[in-house]
This record gives structure tokens, sequence and C-alpha cells, in this order.
């Protein structure tokens, strides 16, 4: 299956970053190991800038950033947030049937309504996930949550967690999540 990439010059009309904060620690990412799929979050990621992107900079999400285009999301997850995304890999996406992508991004309705269901409202950190059974997402069903061998969310493994940005924070998964 072929990963879609986005072309340079949305990745650069997208990287204007948002303010943040000057609180936000140095090193804003903690490791979540999962399944041999461990992603590291690049060294000069910050909470300077906003979810968007922090994931054209980690170059692990062209997929996801590809799909929020489609879906037009993109503009919500530059917004004020603050957001929690569940955000899929390429690999996570390469995992699909060949030709669930470039379907989903023909049919923008059910694209954004996969495409919300990875993202919370609010900043949940990996230490108040681990706490939770589920959590309501802006695509309106709940996601399973369980912290008991690892963290999964909707079956998928959080494989680095807790990339803070200027307007939320991404747990990194290895798989889709669809909703039922």
């Amino acid at each position: 299956m072929n990963i879609i990439k986005i072309p340079t010059i949305l990745a650069l009309f997208f990287s204007v970053a948002c303010a943040g904060s000057d609180t936000a620690p140095e090193n804003a990412t903690q490791n979540v190991t999962a399944a041999n799929d461990e992603v590291q979050a690049p060294a000069e990621q910050t909470a300077e800038m906003d979810i968007v992107a922090t994931a054209i900079n980690a170059g692990q999400f062209n997929t996801l950033v590809a799909a929020l285009e489609a879906a037009d999301l993109v503009g919500a997850l530059q917004g004020a947030g603050p957001f929690t995304v569940f955000a899929p890999t390429d690999a996570a996406f390469a995992k699909l049937p060949e030709g669930t992508v470039e379907a989903l991004l023909q049919d923008k309705e059910k694209l954004a309504q996969i495409l919300t269901y990875h993202v919370v409202s609010g900043q949940v950190m990996a230490a108040d996930v681990v706490s939770l059974r589920e959590a309501t997402t802006l695509q309106g069903q709940s996601v399973a949550i369980d912290a008991t061998s690892g963290v999964t969310v909707g079956g998928a493994n959080v494989v680095t967690a807790d990339i803070i940005t200027s307007n939320g924070v991404i747990h990194v998964i290895d798989t889709v999540l669809i909703p039922k």
C-alpha cells in the first residue's frame, strides 16, 4: 500500500507554530514500549508547535496529516484546544487493507468520523490515561482504555505518550481506531 505524502507546500503552510507555554518541560515525551513499535518524538519538538505542526515535524504522521486535510479538520486541530490526540503513525495506516486509505480520502464524512474518534477534548496526560477505563471522543463515542499491561486505547498500543504541543498532547498509537 502506498503511503500518501503531503506536498511540501502544505507542510510549509501548516508549520507556523502557535504560541507555546513557558512552563513546558524540556523533554516533553515519555516513552511507552509496545509490540516492537516504538516511536520517538524529535528532539526539536516543543510545546511551541500546535498538534498539526508537531505531527508534520515528527515525519511519522504524513498519512494522518493528509487525512486531516482531506476531512477539513486541520484548522480545528490548530485551534486553542486543548485536545488529546491518539495519533496513528504511517505504519498504522499501512496496516489497513489495501485501498482503505484511498477510499476514505474520497468519503469526507466517514473520514471525519474516524479521525474525530482519535481526539478527546482536554489535555489528558499519560498519568491520567492510566487511571481511565474510557474516554469520550469528539466523534461522540467512547473509546476503551486499558492500562493493565502497557497502555491500549481502543485496542491500539500507545507507543509514545505525552508529546506536549501548544494546544494539547499527542499519544502515538500503532493502529488506526475505527468507531463502531
